[in-house]
């Protein structure tokens, strides 16, 4: 567990060390604030979040790639990988490790935003349980989304190749379950509209937390944390 701490603390640090880091942090506050001033601040719409968070699956499914790309692509572009491989850890606790790393990151990110409920307390009365309920999605949704893209640094050196295979797999996923999922019969269509990220968002924007949705975020999360650990496993075994 130490070795998993220590990876997750060099990772997290080495965000704000590198330009790319602060870039990131800048990009995001830009965009949720862009999202925020055209979907809540609007005249005479009803003081909610809803359409915010609701949002924000389209956000983290830039900004989490542009987080997750160099996690291990890095590692294996300069030759980094070797030692650590080839170190006591086990191939979980480094993939564990640095998927903290940026988890970490992106929840600073996150908490930067927390200004828009507040600057929405103080010109209305909002229902503050969607917005934890928001929240609590996002917090989730980003959760997968990085681990997605680790999976994917960890098939090339190239932190642009993991850049745009991340973005490709979310997008296709969302694109298939809204648009080809409503073609097919069932239960291939039941199947194929689960993977709407959009709807998932929606339903805890609405302050819906629903256990389906949370097992679904955390089990992708897991799965591909792990499917991460069997290919360092394999680097190891070359």
């Amino acid at each position: 567990m130490r070795g998993t701490l220590t990876i997750a603390c060099r990772e997290f640090a080495g965000f704000f060390r590198v330009p790319l880091g602060w870039l990131l942090a800048s990009l995001f506050l830009l965009l949720s604030g862009a999202v925020f001033a055209r979907s809540v601040l609007v005249s005479g719409e009803p003081a909610s979040l809803r359409e915010f968070f609701g949002l924000w699956w389209g956000l983290l499914v830039v900004v989490a790639p542009a987080i997750s790309m160099r996690l291990i692509a890095e590692e294996l572009r300069t030759g980094t990988i070797e030692p650590l491989t080839t170190s006591p850890l086990a191939e979980l606790s480094i993939a564990l490790g640095k998927f903290l790393g940026a988890y970490a990151f992106l929840l600073v990110c996150l908490a930067m935003t927390f200004a828009y409920p507040l600057v929405l307390l103080l010109i209305s009365r909002p229902d503050p349980g969607p917005m934890v309920a928001g929240y609590l999605g996002v917090a989730l949704l980003g959760a997968m989304y990085l681990a997605i893209g680790l999976l994917l640094s960890s098939l090339t050196s190239s932190q642009t190749l993991a850049f745009l295979g991340t973005l490709f797999i979310l997008l296709a996923a969302e694109i298939i379950a809204q648009q080809v999922a409503s073609k097919l019969p069932a239960p291939f269509d039941t199947a194929l509209a689960s993977l709407s990220i959009s709807q998932r968002v929606s339903d805890f924007a609405r302050g819906l937390v629903d256990t389906g949705h949370t097992i679904f975020f955390i089990a992708t999360s897991a799965w591909c944390i792990g499917a991460t650990a069997l290919v360092l496993k394999a680097r190891r075994w070359r």
